[in-house]
Order: C-alpha cells, then sequence, then structure tokens
C-alpha cells in the first residue's frame, strides 16, 4: 500500500520517474479487473471510461504546470451509500436497483473531485451501512486480505469494499461512513487506518442515511497521514501537514468496563503490546473504571437511535419491496417499530445527559485508547447461521459505537505484528478534537506499527 503523500510527490516528479495519473489508474483497474482478484466482490460498480479520462486530463494539466492540486490524479473509491451524478445509489441492496439516478454528486464526492482524486468506483457494502460484518448476499462478500486463501474472513463493515480496495491496491484511500463503527471495524480488520470525525465536520448531504443523528463520514487509508489528508479535503479546510505531537506525557485512559470483555487471545496480545510500547515511549496510562458504560445496553434496549431512525427512512421501501432486502438487515430496520414517540423522545434525553457525564469524566485525558474489536475476522463461512452472526454483529460494534453515541472522534490504526491476524488499536477523542486526535494517531502509529515509515 502506496501513501497519497508519497504518491502526490511521485507525480510532481513524473517526468523523472515515469509516474503518470494515467499509469495510476490503469493499476489501479487492472487489480479490480483481476479475476483472481477482490475487485468483482469489492467494487459494485466501476467507472473506468471517466477515470481514464480524468487521468488524461490532469496528466495534460500537470505537463504544463497547471495540475490544480498535489493530489490531481491519485484514485479513490467511493462508498456506494454517496451519490455520483448519473448513477443509481442502490446503497448495497437489491431494494433501490430501480431508483432515479442521482442529480449531483455527494459534497463529499464533489470536494474529492475539486481536490484532483479520481473516483474509480462504488464500492461494496453492508445493505443499508446496518451491520459490522461486511456480508452482503446481494453483491458477495469481499474478504479480509488476512488468511484470504485458506479462509475467507470477514472484511468488517459496513464500508467492507472500501477497506478491500485499499489493502488491494485498488485506490489509495475508500470514503466510507461511520454509524457505530463502519469506517473503523474494515480498517481494524483489514489491517488499515480508518476515521471517524465529530458528525458535524463532513456534510452528509447526498448519502443515504442510516441514523441521521449518529451518521459520518470519513477516510480509510494506509496511514493516519492520508487519512488526515482526506479529512481535511471532506471538511473544506486546506490539507496542512499534522504537528509534531510528542508521546512523553501523553495523557491516556484505558475504560475497564465493557470494552476488554470477551477479547481473543490474539487481540490481548497485540493490545497488551501496543500500550507496551506507548509506555516504553513515555506515554502516562492509566485504567479508569467507566462504568458509565454498562448503562448502554438499557439506554439503547429497544434499538436505539439506528432502529428507529433507519424505521422511519425505511418504512415506505419495505412497504413496496420487503422481500429484496436481506432478511438480517431487515429484522434490525424493523425493531424501529418497538419504539413510540415517547421511547424516542426518552432516547434522545438520555443520551443528551450521557454525553455530559461521560465528557466529564473523559476530559483529564488526551485519549482514550482499546481494542477497536475484541475478535479477529472470522472466516465468512461461519456467520452462515443466524446465532454467530448476530453474536459477532454484536461483539464487533461494541466498542467503536460508544463513540458515535457521544458524537466524539476515533479512529482505529493496525497494531498488529507483520504476518499475524490484523488488530486495530481505537483512539477516542472529544467532540471537535479531530485534528489533535489525528496528530496523536500520527505519533501512536510510528510506535505500534513498526511497518508504516516516514514519507
Amino acid at each position: 500500500m502506496s501513501s497519497i503523500a508519497k504518491t502526490a510527490r511521485a507525480l510532481a516528479a513524473g517526468a523523472k520517474n515515469g509516474t503518470t495519473s494515467r499509469a495510476l489508474i490503469e493499476e489501479s483497474l487492472a487489480r479490480i479487473e483481476d479475476p483472481a482478484g477482490e475487485g468483482k466482490r469489492a467494487f459494485i460498480k466501476v467507472h473506468a471510461d471517466a477515470a481514464r479520462a480524468a487521468a488524461d486530463f490532469y496528466d495534460h494539466l500537470r505537463g504544463r504546470g497547471a495540475a490544480p492540486s498535489p493530489f490531481a490524479g491519485i484514485p479513490v473509491s467511493i462508498k456506494d451509500l454517496f451519490d455520483i451524478a448519473g448513477d443509481v445509489t442502490t446503497a448495497g441492496s437489491a431494494a433501490l436497483r430501480d431508483a432515479a439516478p442521482a442529480q449531483e454528486d455527494a459534497p463529499s464526492v464533489a470536494r474529492l473531485r475539486a481536490a484532483g482524486f479520481i473516483p474509480v468506483g462504488r464500492s461494496n457494502m453492508t445493505e443499508f451501512a446496518f451491520s459490522g460484518l461486511g456480508i452482503n448476499p446481494h453483491y458477495d462478500t469481499p474478504s479480509s486480505p488476512y488468511d484470504r486463501k485458506a479462509a475467507p474472513r470477514i472484511p468488517g463493515g459496513s464500508s467492507s469494499g472500501a477497506a478491500v480496495s485499499v489493502t488491494d491496491g485498488m485506490a489509495l484511500a475508500g470514503l466510507g461512513t461511520d454509524t457505530g463503527g463502519s469506517c473503523r471495524i474494515p480498517a481494524a480488520l483489514c489491517g488499515i487506518v480508518g476515521f471517524k470525525p465529530t458528525a458535524y465536520r463532513v456534510p452528509t448531504k447526498g448519502a443515504f442515511p442510516l441514523s441521521t443523528s449518529l451518521d459520518s463520514i470519513g477516510p480509510l487509508a494506509a496511514t493516519v497521514e492520508c487519512c488526515a489528508i482526506v479529512d481535511a479535503v471532506l471538511a473544506g479546510e486546506p490539507v496542512t501537514e499534522l504537528p509534531e505531537f510528542p508521546l512523553a506525557g501523553l495523557r491516556m485512559a484505558v475504560p475497564q468496563t465493557m470494552v476488554l470483555e470477551n477479547m481473543e487471545p490474539t487481540v490481548g496480545r497485540a493490545f497488551d503490546a501496543a500500550l507496551a510500547a506507548l509506555r516504553k515511549a513515555g506515554a502516562r496510562i492509566v485504567d479508569i473504571p467507566l462504568r458509565e458504560l454498562d448503562e448502554l445496553s438499557d439506554i439503547n434496549a429497544k434499538g436505539g437511535l439506528p432502529a428507529a431512525e433507519a424505521y422511519a427512512i425505511h418504512r415506505p421501501i419495505i412497504a413496496k419491496v420487503e422481500k429484496k432486502y436481506d432478511p438480517r438487515v431487515l429484522t434490525r430496520i424493523l425493531r424501529g417499530r418497538e419504539q413510540e414517540a415517547a421511547d424516542y423522545i426518552d432516547l434522545v434525553a438520555a443520551r443528551a445527559d450521557f454525553v455530559r457525564r461521560f465528557a466529564a469524566i473523559t476530559a483529564p485525558y488526551d485519549a482514550l485508547v482499546m481494542p477497536t474489536t475484541p475478535v479477529i475476522g472470522p472466516p465468512i463461512a461461519d456467520l452462515a447461521a443466524d446465532e454467530p452472526y448476530r453474536r459477532v454483529n454484536a461483539l464487533v460494534l461494541r466498542n467503536p459505537s460508544i463513540a458515535n453515541f457521544v458524537d466524539g472522534c476515533a479512529m482505529s490504526l493496525p497494531c498488529h505484528r507483520a504476518g499475524e491476524a490484523p488488530v486495530g488499536l481505537m483512539l477516542f477523542g472529544a467532540h471537535g478534537a479531530d485534528r489533535r486526535l489525528l496528530a496523536i494517531g500520527a505519533a501512536i502509529e510510528k510506535v505500534v506499527s513498526p511497518a508504516v515509515s516516514a514519507d
């Protein structure tokens, strides 16, 4: 996996090393089209002709010293949740295949284009983004890069294709969404970085909603620096280098309630090793009870905000084409029928109270740290039955969903040894502290992800 910054420098020096946007796009498309690869599962639609035309345009401009940005000509994938002008936004479902094409790009897609990034296609996803596993019965399921030949494993979801597009060199970044971990879970299970910003940071217009209260839009990419570049573009901010953040004296807290339960040994070893490396680098890491986390199961007992808000969105669609839904996704959406208006009002109030108390407890720390998921990605075949599907789905969503509920910012970065099963280390920052958390993540990445080299 190459970084965005390194690729931008190669493009700038193209005359010396032969790097062109057309070459990048052709390599991307070749990987997508490789019959032995995951392209047919990672992408629902490929924009080959448009990508080649854009690449030629940027090469022409760069040859005359007029490239619109350093990133002009770099391939990215777009989750099938986002509107792209002229495309039908199916949201990974068969239920929307007959919908009208989008009239314009979603703002996040438009901002990527304005920065010169080239969308190569629409990436696969969990239907309507309502699962953390990445399994899709309509468009097949791309597998995690780990142990792929022996036993294809779940990529994590819902931004499954986005993660695999990055790990397999089909794109340098994937545009994803995160309502309960949908950027961070696939990043963790595929061994890359996923970033969930504070929800207000990136406009959600033009992205098919799951939960209007919890949805956020973020990137998946090879490094924290890559995610920081794309985050700035998505937020409409200038792209600037992240400041150096000293690890010595960094104040981090590890919650002891819930987030460490049911942890597989592989995850436990990688997590402990990461904490040891951070302590050695001078970080001050303390355990905190944070018993308030036990309240979340009761607060969300009737499906929480996602079920209520998804049901409101999907009710008219279900009335027309219920049989076209993935039954497992449909079951989760229909839980929204359990909530009356009073239940929803109580839930919103309980969330506000929880956020206030949570913020007061965590304010003294630069970041919370925990495993992104307590398990590694299991083989896809092991989740064919409903019971393991529900159990593993709940496990992988458990930790990441906390950040969405309190509307913080969070990221997952790899902390496993090369060759071992991917394990994600999740960093959790306060509401609005996005760029600070990215700077912290870039510093931690150098310690816990030795394979990452400074570009």
